[in-house]
Protein backbone atom coordinates (compact mmCIF):
# COMPACT_ATOMS: atom_id res chain seq x y z
CA UNK A 1 0.00 0.00 0.00
CA UNK A 2 2.70 2.32 0.80
CA UNK A 3 4.18 1.81 -2.59
CA UNK A 4 0.80 2.60 -4.25
CA UNK A 5 0.58 6.02 -2.48
CA UNK A 6 4.34 6.43 -3.47
CA UNK A 7 4.04 5.58 -7.18
CA UNK A 8 0.64 7.82 -7.28
CA UNK A 9 2.10 10.57 -5.55
CA UNK A 10 3.28 12.42 -8.26
CA UNK A 11 -0.11 12.16 -9.74
CA UNK A 12 -0.97 14.48 -6.44
CA UNK A 13 0.53 17.11 -8.80
CA UNK A 14 -1.29 16.17 -11.67
CA UNK A 15 -5.01 16.89 -10.72
CA UNK A 16 -6.70 19.78 -11.15
CA UNK A 17 -6.72 21.24 -7.58
CA UNK A 18 -4.75 24.22 -7.21
CA UNK A 19 -1.26 23.49 -5.28
CA UNK A 20 -1.34 24.83 -1.91
CA UNK A 21 2.58 26.14 -1.29
CA UNK A 22 4.48 26.86 1.62
CA UNK A 23 8.06 27.98 2.21
CA UNK A 24 10.48 28.63 5.22
CA UNK A 25 14.20 29.93 5.34
CA UNK A 26 17.36 30.39 7.63
CA UNK A 27 17.11 33.95 7.86
CA UNK A 28 21.10 34.64 8.18
CA UNK A 29 21.41 32.54 4.99
CA UNK A 30 23.33 34.72 1.68
CA UNK A 31 21.18 33.97 -0.98
CA UNK A 32 23.31 36.40 -3.30
CA UNK A 33 26.29 33.86 -2.98
CA UNK A 34 24.49 30.46 -4.47
CA UNK A 35 24.87 29.95 -8.34
CA UNK A 36 25.40 26.62 -8.68
CA UNK A 37 23.83 22.79 -7.29
CA UNK A 38 23.37 19.04 -8.09
CA UNK A 39 20.61 16.71 -6.98
CA UNK A 40 21.42 14.71 -4.42
CA UNK A 41 21.75 10.77 -4.46
CA UNK A 42 18.24 10.80 -2.79
CA UNK A 43 17.07 13.54 -4.64
CA UNK A 44 18.20 11.03 -7.97
CA UNK A 45 16.80 7.99 -6.33
CA UNK A 46 13.03 9.55 -5.70
CA UNK A 47 11.05 6.65 -4.57
CA UNK A 48 8.38 7.12 -7.47
CA UNK A 49 8.02 6.03 -10.75
CA UNK A 50 10.66 6.75 -13.25
CA UNK A 51 8.55 8.56 -15.39
CA UNK A 52 7.26 11.21 -12.62
CA UNK A 53 10.97 10.94 -11.16
CA UNK A 54 12.03 12.15 -14.49
CA UNK A 55 9.27 14.58 -14.93
CA UNK A 56 10.20 16.21 -11.52
CA UNK A 57 13.68 16.74 -12.26
CA UNK A 58 13.40 18.45 -15.14
CA UNK A 59 10.77 20.54 -13.53
CA UNK A 60 13.21 21.73 -10.79
CA UNK A 61 16.07 22.05 -13.28
CA UNK A 62 14.44 24.62 -15.96
CA UNK A 63 13.24 26.40 -12.22
CA UNK A 64 17.08 26.25 -10.88
CA UNK A 65 18.08 27.70 -14.63
CA UNK A 66 15.21 30.12 -14.37
CA UNK A 67 16.62 31.44 -10.68
CA UNK A 68 19.78 31.65 -12.60
CA UNK A 69 21.75 28.65 -10.94
CA UNK A 70 23.74 26.62 -13.19
CA UNK A 71 24.52 22.84 -12.54
CA UNK A 72 27.73 22.22 -11.06
CA UNK A 73 30.52 18.70 -10.26
CA UNK A 74 30.95 21.27 -6.87
CA UNK A 75 27.81 23.10 -5.98
CA UNK A 76 27.06 25.89 -4.02
CA UNK A 77 24.42 24.13 -2.91
CA UNK A 78 22.36 20.71 -3.18
CA UNK A 79 18.92 20.03 -3.81
CA UNK A 80 17.38 17.02 -1.64
CA UNK A 81 13.74 16.27 -2.41
CA UNK A 82 11.06 14.30 -0.53
CA UNK A 83 7.54 12.75 -1.37
CA UNK A 84 5.12 12.53 1.43
CA UNK A 85 1.16 11.23 0.86
CA UNK A 86 -1.63 11.37 3.71
CA UNK A 87 -4.72 9.53 3.80
CA UNK A 88 -7.44 12.05 4.05
CA UNK A 89 -11.37 11.81 3.90
CA UNK A 90 -14.39 14.07 4.00
CA UNK A 91 -18.21 13.61 4.85
CA UNK A 92 -21.04 15.32 3.08
CA UNK A 93 -24.53 14.80 4.70
CA UNK A 94 -27.89 15.22 2.71
CA UNK A 95 -30.66 15.53 4.30
CA UNK A 96 -34.23 14.26 1.52
CA UNK A 97 -37.88 14.44 2.73
CA UNK A 98 -39.87 15.81 5.21
CA UNK A 99 -40.45 18.61 6.68
CA UNK A 100 -42.30 20.56 9.74
CA UNK A 101 -45.63 20.80 10.22
CA UNK A 102 -47.61 23.00 12.27
CA UNK A 103 -50.56 25.47 13.12
CA UNK A 104 -49.48 29.30 12.94
CA UNK A 105 -46.28 30.27 14.03
CA UNK A 106 -45.42 26.67 15.25
CA UNK A 107 -48.60 26.52 17.73
CA UNK A 108 -51.30 24.60 17.81
CA UNK A 109 -50.28 21.46 15.53
CA UNK A 110 -47.97 18.89 15.97
CA UNK A 111 -44.12 18.94 14.92
CA UNK A 112 -42.66 15.79 12.70
CA UNK A 113 -40.15 15.14 10.34
CA UNK A 114 -40.12 12.36 8.31
CA UNK A 115 -36.81 12.75 6.01
CA UNK A 116 -33.36 11.43 5.78
CA UNK A 117 -30.28 11.76 6.27
CA UNK A 118 -27.28 10.22 3.65
CA UNK A 119 -23.57 10.64 4.79
CA UNK A 120 -21.41 10.45 1.69
CA UNK A 121 -17.48 9.54 2.79
CA UNK A 122 -14.91 10.57 -0.08
CA UNK A 123 -11.60 9.05 0.98
CA UNK A 124 -8.47 10.89 -1.14
CA UNK A 125 -4.61 11.05 -1.01
CA UNK A 126 -3.20 14.33 -0.51
CA UNK A 127 0.79 14.46 -2.12
CA UNK A 128 3.52 17.19 -1.14
CA UNK A 129 6.66 17.60 -2.91
CA UNK A 130 9.32 19.26 -0.72
CA UNK A 131 12.18 20.96 -2.74
CA UNK A 132 14.96 21.50 -0.41
CA UNK A 133 18.09 23.68 -0.73
CA UNK A 134 21.54 22.26 1.46
CA UNK A 135 24.66 24.70 1.75
CA UNK A 136 27.04 22.38 0.49
CA UNK A 137 29.44 23.91 2.69
CA UNK A 138 27.55 23.87 6.63
CA UNK A 139 25.43 20.95 5.32
CA UNK A 140 22.32 22.19 6.66
CA UNK A 141 19.04 23.78 5.11
CA UNK A 142 18.91 27.14 3.33
CA UNK A 143 15.32 27.12 1.71
CA UNK A 144 12.94 24.24 1.62
CA UNK A 145 9.85 24.92 -0.84
CA UNK A 146 6.67 22.65 -0.29
CA UNK A 147 3.75 21.78 -2.82
CA UNK A 148 0.60 19.86 -1.72
CA UNK A 149 -2.04 18.46 -3.69
CA UNK A 150 -5.00 15.52 -4.22
CA UNK A 151 -4.06 12.84 -6.09
CA UNK A 152 -5.49 12.21 -9.55
CA UNK A 153 -4.69 8.58 -10.06
CA UNK A 154 -6.07 9.04 -13.54
CA UNK A 155 -4.28 12.07 -15.00
CA UNK A 156 -2.93 11.12 -18.32
CA UNK A 157 1.06 11.29 -19.67
CA UNK A 158 0.53 15.15 -20.82
CA UNK A 159 -1.42 16.33 -17.58
CA UNK A 160 1.20 14.78 -15.49
CA UNK A 161 3.67 16.66 -17.52
CA UNK A 162 2.00 20.26 -17.51
CA UNK A 163 0.91 20.28 -14.01
CA UNK A 164 4.33 19.03 -12.25
CA UNK A 165 5.93 21.77 -14.41
CA UNK A 166 3.43 23.48 -12.85
CA UNK A 167 3.63 22.75 -9.61
CA UNK A 168 7.08 22.44 -9.81
CA UNK A 169 7.14 26.48 -10.79
CA UNK A 170 4.70 27.69 -8.05
CA UNK A 171 6.64 26.55 -5.31
CA UNK A 172 10.30 28.28 -7.02
CA UNK A 173 7.72 31.81 -6.83
CA UNK A 174 8.98 31.93 -3.11
CA UNK A 175 12.46 31.76 -3.85
CA UNK A 176 14.91 33.76 -3.25
CA UNK A 177 12.66 34.36 -0.20
CA UNK A 178 11.86 38.17 0.52
CA UNK A 179 13.48 39.68 3.77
Amino acid sequence: MKKLILVCLIAAITSCSSVTIGYDYDKAADFTKYKTYAFTEDALNLPVDQLNRDRILRAVETEMTAKGFSKSDSPDVLIDLQVKAKQEMDATATNTGGGMYGGRYGFGGGYGYGGTTRIDYNEYTVGSLFVNMVDKSTEKIVWQGRGSKTINENASATQRDTNITNGVKQIFTQYPPKK
